[in-house]
């Protein structure tokens, strides 16, 4: 996948939780950011926003987070003493759970899916076409010695 394939697919995403229903809609990817806005100002009049605390296994998730959660306009954060791969959120519960959460991960997917791609096209060009797994054996066997002192007795 091309760079500008991956990129139209991102959109499509987020078009996707936007709720766009045409093909149209699915294109217009700035209406469906102001939709998702819409949708995010509603649930914070009637649901309060609530502390989320995001822990992230890697770079690449927490920057694809922090980018997601400031197009919707909130503030990431983190208390001094965290990690930093902890992120904090101040969100309407039905938001995340609707549409950050899962947004997130179908990005996530698709960027580590496309990353993978690259990886092994890269390493087979440049490195050795053979990338795969180490191959499995069965461990080694332990010298033993006698547990009666060695004599045999």
């Amino acid at each position: 996948m091309d760079e500008a394939r991956l990129i139209e697919k991102l959109r499509l995403i987020e078009a996707l939780f936007a709720g766009a229903t045409t093909e149209g809609e699915r294109v217009a990817a700035g209406e469906a950011r102001s939709r998702i806005e819409r949708r995010l100002e509603e649930q914070e009049r009637a649901d309060p926003a609530v502390e989320f605390r995001f822990a992230l296994p890697d770079a690449w998730s927490r920057k694809v987070l922090l980018a997601l959660v400031r197009r919707y306009g909130l503030r990431p954060y983190r208390y001094r003493g965290q990690r930093h791969t902890t992120v904090m959120v101040k969100a309407p519960r039905r938001f995340v759970e609707e549409t950050l959460s899962p947004e997130f991960g179908e990005i996530l997917t698709t960027l580590r899916r496309h990353l993978d791609e690259v990886t092994d096209r890269v390493v087979a060009e440049v490195i050795h076409r053979d990338s795969s797994e180490a191959d499995e054996v069965a461990e080694p066997r332990q010298l033993g010695f006698p547990q009666d002192g060695g004599d045999g007795r």
